[in-house]
Order: C-alpha cells, then structure tokens, then sequence
C-alpha cells in the first residue's frame, strides 16, 4: 500500500496516527478533519451565484475590462491574490493581475468606512503574470511573478511611490510571499513540480532596497536547515537546483504567516503545509488523502481571520473558499456555481475582519476578461 493510502486508511478508519505533529493552540491535531463548519450549512445561491451560510451576503466590486463603479477606472483582467489595508477609516484592497508578456500588474480599489468605493488606479504595469504576493509590515505590497526567471515587485498600496523590483529576494517562478516580522524574514513559495520554499533575510528590516540574502530550505532525515542561495539571479542555474538537498514541493501556491507559524499551500499535492519557525519543523495541516470526503482540492490562495480561522481558496476543485479552524476541522464556507471554468483567489479580510474580499479570475464566461471581483459580509466570527 502506498504511504499516503496507508495514512488516509489510518485517519479514516479513527486509529491515531503520530507523525511528528506539534500541538499547538492554531493546530491542535495536525492534519485537519472533514466536519461541520463553525458557520453551519451552505444555503442556496445568490444572485450572484455564490453559495453562503445563513447571515452572508455577497456583492460584486469590480468585472474584468468594466469600469470599476463610481470611478473612471477600468479593472484589469485575470485578478489573482490581493490584500487589504488599513487607510485611516477606511481600505484599500489590491490586487493581481495574472496576464501574460508584460500585461500582468496590480490594481488597487480604495473604499470609505462604510464600505463605499472611492477610487480605483494602477499600482503596478507592465509586469507578467502577476499571481500572488503577500503584504509587508511596512505596509507595501509585494507582488510576484509567476514566470520561471520572474520577480518579486515591492508596490505602494496608495499608489504615490513608483513600484520597485526587489532583485535580491530572487528570480524564479515566484508564487507568495509571507511575512515573518518575529525573525525579520520573507517566506516565499514556487510554483514548479519541483519548487522549493525560500526565505528572504532582508539586510534592514522594512526596508528592502538595501539588500538580503535569500536562502531555501534544505532537508536531510528529519533535519532542516536554511541554506544560502549562491546566485539569487537564478541564471544559468536554477535557484531551485543550486543547493543540494533543497527540499521540493509540488507546485507552491499561497501563503500567510502567523504567531511563528507560515502555512503554505501545494496544488500538486492538495497540501496546507505549517513550517513552525520557532522549533524549525514541518508539518501537515491538510492533506486531501488524510480525511474523509475531502472539501478541499485544487488547493491555492491562502489567508486567516484574526480570529484564527484560515480561509483557502481553490483552483479547480469544485470553486469552494473553505474554512480550516484552529481546532483542525476543514468545511466548505462558500461555494461560486456555474464558474467551473474559473478559480477563486485574492481572498482577504479588511482591517475590521468584517469583509471578505476575492476573485474569480475567469468568472462565468471562462475567459481571464470576464474576472469578478467579489466581497463577502456577514457576521464573521471575533471569538472562538
């Protein structure tokens, strides 16, 4: 029997499994189970199509190629990974745009307290699939790549400074970022078959024009180990395949960073993966072929809830965002019908965690011009 077979047999069948998993208060019993959701059953579709749990309703925000309402801004198309961030009383949320030979970039959507849009304008331009990224600490957005020698761009929300290449954190085909401000360093994933999972050692922290060192991560038994990158540039050799030993990954998607822990996601595999910084260890969080009727595959974009909650989005799958909580149960918390031919990404909280923000980056047409730009309110939950 295979490994993974053998390990889904075991869960299913209820005997208890011990592979190294650490408890913690986010992630009790690593991997999550199949179970009812904190927010109960999905309800019938919306106008819009989306399926929510009693109390949630959705609103579109933005269509690809269509004028963002109550601005003369027209939205990009393909809108991939996004986040919100706090502007006085208001937001602002960015987002991706995952389109080919230099069409990709960032746009950004500003809105008051109420929740009304206000602006819409171009951060980013000119740049190729754009697919991720992830917010700073100093309150830039970096946004990455997805190309085999692309980049990671530092970006200003507000649109007031010009958009920066960060060459020093690599060049690769760039998925995530994640930042990890109690070590001062920037997770980031790739999205390859055989990627790696890198971290960026910035040379001043929040201030990333002066430099760093990026360095992957390197496993040997049980051991791992962070270890330098020789040649950053990626070129004539991979970045991926300068380091013996480097760890691989099938296909790294999203990431986000919290209370020492980043969890990443891997499509290839269907994986959330937990690297704990603070003991150095690697765990599963979720892993499709470890539960029951899994909820989750096509697994991608990922983000949390103050709360604890995380949310992971899907591409491909059957176009759910599902909830994974902190006591490990993973449930489906909406569901987009009829956008089979899409994926759901961008998914992001406003600083009051009271709205959800994402995308389908085809919508229902199928096509990266007929993107849809979505946000979510409800009452989310603040306790546990």
């Amino acid at each position: 029997m295979e490994r993974r077979d053998f390990l889904r047999a075991a869960v299913v069948g209820g005997t208890v499994v011990t592979l190294g998993f650490s408890v913690t208060r986010e992630s009790i019993a690593y991997p999550a189970k199949t179970g009812p959701s904190p927010y109960g059953t999905l309800q019938a579709a919306d106008a819009n199509g989306i399926q929510l749990p009693a109390g949630f309703s959705s609103r579109v925000i933005a269509r690809s190629t269509q004028t963002v309402a109550g601005t003369g801004y027209t939205w990009h198309s393909a809108p991939d990974g996004g986040a919100c961030f706090a502007d006085g009383n208001g937001w602002i949320y960015v987002s991706n745009s995952e389109m080919s030979t230099g069409a990709g970039g960032v746009s950004a959507i500003r809105f008051d307290a109420n929740g009304n849009t206000t602006s819409a304008y171009r951060i980013l331009s000119g740049t190729t699939r754009n697919c991720a990224g992830g917010p700073t600490p100093w309150n830039t957005w970096l946004s990455c790549e997805e190309t085999d020698f692309g980049y990671t761009w530092e970006t200003d929300p507000w649109g007031t400074k010009a958009a920066v290449r960060r060459d020093a954190m690599g060049r690769f085909k760039h998925e995530a970022a994640a930042c990890d401000p109690d070590r001062k360093v920037i997770y980031q994933t790739e999205d390859t078959t055989d990627g790696c999972f890198y971290r960026f050692i910035p040379t001043t922290w929040g201030d990333l024009a002066a430099g760093g060192t990026l360095q992957v991560l390197v496993e040997n038994g049980t051991t791992l180990s962070w270890v330098t990158v020789p040649d950053p540039d990626g070129s004539p050799t991979p970045t991926r395949d300068q380091v013996a030993g480097a760890k691989l990954f099938n296909g790294g998607e999203g990431a986000f960073y919290r209370n020492n822990i980043c969890y990443f996601t891997t499509k290839g595999d269907n994986r959330v993966w937990a690297y704990d910084a603070a003991t150095n260890q690697l765990h599963i969080a979720y892993d499709d072929n470890l539960t029951s009727n899994p909820p989750l595959t096509g697994v991608d974009n990922i983000t949390g809830a103050t709360v604890g909650d995380l949310y992971v989005a899907e591409d491909g799958g059957n176009m759910e965002i599902c909830i994974i909580t902190p006591d490990d149960i993973i449930a489906p918390f909406l569901h987009v019908t009829g956008q089979s031919a899409s994926e759901l990404c961008g998914v992001a909280f406003n600083p009051a965690g009271n709205r959800m923000y994402f995308s389908s980056q085809r919508g229902t047409s199928g096509s990266s011009s007929g993107g849809i730009t979505y946000e979510v309110t409800g009452p989310f939950r603040t306790t546990l």
